[in-house]
């Protein structure tokens, strides 16, 4: 029996609200509700959601990735089968890395050498070209690159924008230098008799790259550009550490113009992989920037293992055990040009 005057209805000697009723009923329905079939809908809830470092915002599970090497235009996985774990600045997993071995780095070699005809012997504009190209393709895909090195480099996206800005322009930099540098480098010289004589700078050939460690980005772009600007070919062993601005990079150089093999990049551990590339008889020159700060890597002993066949060695900055990365965000300069060109003088009698 319902009491007009309050609205409550009394039940065995209890008083209900009848609005309560109604509330109760309601959130019963938006549970769970029969239609005429008899087949029963249950509405589920946040409390059997997915969650964490795993799900994404629609609560469905993240792809985690592996990455692979990059060789001969292609994307390879190690041919000894192994990976290990790439984590951001802060410990969170990020994804899966190849972890390269000597042979790997043979085989980035071989590309390496096929490739050195064609880029050599492409034109100084056309090289130009194909880096600006690759500046257009890395800037497009800059909010990428913004989280990975922001997760890498433990830095804010504000400075990692900064970094991912600077590492374009710094593409751009060099590429205006493809078609400049001859000029600037070469020269004709003055002789006593009846000849021209004429010096100019050729590309050495393959050079092996170690990355380096700390600035995953900005740092690669400054060591790799130079090599290619100058016609010659090049093997990246990346930061063993923060090597996925590298493989995305690489991602980038297969999308752009750059012909297969004129890059190559091996994700290792750099202990394990760099004495092998400083010792290789087909590489003609290395950069060991990424020697300073690298777990286990004695740069000397790569610059000694250099020597067997006369390669030309660029040392980090300082020495010894107080070498370091320079800051990349500073002007390069043509220190970097210069050091991977050889000098080709010509006698030519005049008259001819």
């Amino acid at each position: 029996m319902t009491d007009a005057t309050t609205g409550r209805r009394r039940t065995g000697g209890r008083t209900t609200t009848a609005t309560a009723d109604a509330t109760a009923s309601t959130a019963a329905s938006d549970t769970t509700s029969t239609d005429v079939t008899g087949v029963t809908d249950v509405t589920p809830t946040d409390a059997g959601a997915p969650g964490g470092a795993d799900a994404t915002a629609g609560g469905r599970l993240a792809v985690r990735k592996t990455y692979k090497l990059y060789v001969g235009g292609a994307f390879p996985r190690s041919e000894s089968g192994r990976v290990y774990e790439v984590r951001s600045a802060s410990g969170e997993f990020l994804a899966n890395a190849a972890q390269g071995s000597r042979k790997d780095v043979r085989d980035a070699v071989v590309a390496a050498r096929a490739a050195v005809a064609g880029w050599s012997g492409a034109t100084a504009y056309n090289r130009g070209q194909v880096l600006y190209r690759v500046a257009e393709v890395l800037e497009g895909r800059r909010a990428q690159f913004v989280d990975e090195v922001a997760a890498a480099e433990g830095v804010g996206r504000d400075e990692a924008g900064r970094l991912v800005d600077a590492s374009v322009d710094r593409v751009v930099w060099y590429a205006g230098w493809t078609d400049k540098v001859a000029q600037v480098l070469g020269t004709l010289n003055p002789v006593a008799g009846p000849f021209f004589n004429v010096s100019a700078p050729e590309p050495t050939g393959v050079v092996g790259v170690l990355a380096p460690q700390r600035s995953s980005l900005l740092g690669l772009v400054s060591v790799l550009a130079p090599v290619v600007a100058t016609g010659n070919t090049a093997v990246v062993v990346a930061s063993a550490s923060r090597p996925l601005p590298a493989v995305t990079l690489a991602e980038v150089l297969a999308t752009s113009d750059v012909p297969g093999g004129v890059v190559n990049l091996v994700t290792a551990h750099t202990a394990e992989v760099a004495g092998w590339l400083a010792a290789h008889r087909d590489v003609n020159a290395i950069d060991l920037a990424g020697a300073a700060g690298a777990e286990g890597v004695v740069w000397g002993d790569l610059e000694a293992a250099a020597a067997d066949n006369l390669k030309r060695v660029l040392r980090p900055a300082l020495d010894g055990d107080e070498a370091v990365e320079p800051d990349w965000a500073l002007e390069p300069g043509l220190g970097r040009l210069r050091a991977f060109l050889e000098t080709k003088t010509v006698w030519h009698p005049k008259g001819i």
